[in-house]
């Protein structure tokens, strides 16, 4: 069985990285993620926060790079990807990072654009690159909550 898939809310560390790969926009997001918890047998509580660099293909991509922001808020649905190279030096480096499938725009204080709730998905086919298309993806209900 074989089961990649990551789900990650945070803040970007930084403004979005537009670059071409061929004639596709990839657009590169540093996301922060805080987690907090508390040790066994300790009431105080404690904060970690992760980084993680998010690639984001097509045209959602162009989008990011057009609404996001350092400090914006995003919930990322992806996969794990590990990228292998060697530097100038010779050595092999390696790195670990998300490719996503979809990206939502969380709330944020007084910005303008997307707001909680919309999302801009891209190729869940396992493609290292896919291709941009199907934004905006989902629907908006009106109906009443029933309490």
């Amino acid at each position: 069985m074989e089961f990649n898939k990551v789900f990650l809310a945070g803040n970007l560390t930084r403004d979005p990285e537009l670059r071409m790969a061929g004639s596709t926009s990839v657009v590169t997001l540093g996301i922060a993620s805080n987690r907090t918890f508390s040790r066994a047998g300790s009431q105080e509580k404690e904060k970690e926060t992760t980084f993680v660099d998010v690639d984001v293909w097509g045209r959602q991509a162009e989008t990011c790079n057009q609404y996001l922001s350092k400090g914006s808020g995003v919930l990322i649905e992806g996969r794990l990807k590990l990228d292998q190279w060697q530097d100038k030096e010779g050595n092999n480096r390696n790195k670990l990072k998300v490719v996503a499938e979809r990206v939502n725009f969380m709330p944020r204080s007084g910005g303008n654009g997307p707001q909680q709730g919309d999302s801009f998905g891209g190729s869940s086919s396992g493609e290292s690159a896919p291709s941009g298309g199907g934004f905006p993806q989902g629907e908006t209900f009106n109906d009443e909550v029933p309490f």
